[in-house]
């Protein structure tokens, strides 16, 4: 226990240090062994296909120290198994855009940092963070594209395989009708969201903005995936849930 909790302090520690030290802003947060359920979240989200996804592959994630930005940006910070006093540092995937969206954006794979959070700070801004950042602005951009029509004057509203709806509004009448029937703009993306926690709401809420934003002159037009159909005001069946995660789906290409 004494060892354990040795190294769950240096890790925390040195992550609030490289949160201090990196250009912007970033903050850090420490997840424990016992934050199950955000711990399996993170892996998911490990946006990796060597260094750091070959040692999750032998030793799970037990504990992480999470760094994030207020655009969205976020690292995960880990303990290398192999040697105590060293680490492993990974960029996480934005949980708010489709899967489509990485589809061809090369994994900004994470890299090993040694004892000293200062010079980790150095290697992540003149190595990781350049390649995360080109990532993250090609994933946004791919998420605009698929969702937002060449028509100005039309909103194409996308059914996401977790059940929620995403758009692009067209203009700032189209963004106050959404937002009026509980859609809720995702700032880093730029994507407004209708969630399908509850597919009746979900369903008054698509019936009633089509003859709002067409008194505007503004077109509707709905996409989904092969195998889903709108929803109905009395479903049948909750939305399906995706058969494997992002971090399967997509990376395997």
């Amino acid at each position: 226990m004494h060892d354990h909790h040795d190294a769950s302090e240096r890790l925390a520690s040195y992550a609030d240090v490289l949160a201090g030290e990196l250009p912007d802003t970033w903050t850090s947060a420490h997840l424990p062994s016992n934050a199950k359920d955000d711990l399996a979240e993170l892996a998911e989200r490990i946006w990796d296909l060597d260094l750091v996804a070959a040692h999750l592959a032998e030793h799970p994630l037990t504990e992480a120290a999470v760094l994030s930005r207020p655009d969205g940006a976020q690292f995960a910070v880990l303990n290398r198994h192999d040697s105590r006093e060293s680490f492993l540092i990974a960029a996480l995937a934005p949980h708010a855009l489709p899967d489509e969206a990485f589809r061809a954006v090369p994994e900004p794979n994470g890299i090993a940092l040694g004892d000293d959070p200062f010079l980790g700070a150095e290697q992540i801004a003149g190595d990781l963070l350049a390649r995360y950042d080109r990532a993250l602005a090609q994933t946004r951009h791919n998420a605009l594209a698929g969702i937002r029509s060449s028509e100005p004057d039309r909103v194409v509203l996308t059914w996401q395989l977790d059940g929620s709806i995403a758009t692009v509004p067209a203009d700032d009448r189209a963004s106050a009708v959404l937002t009026a029937h509980g859609f809720v703009q995702d700032p880093p993306s730029g994507l407004y969201r209708l969630s399908g926690d509850d597919t009746q709401a979900q369903a008054r809420a698509l019936r009633a903005i089509g003859p709002r934003l067409d008194a505007l002159g503004i077109r509707t037009a709905l996409q989904h995936p092969a195998g889903r159909s709108a929803p109905t005001a009395a479903p049948t069946s909750p939305p399906p849930v995706p058969a494997a995660s992002r971090s399967q789906a997509v990376r395997s290409r």
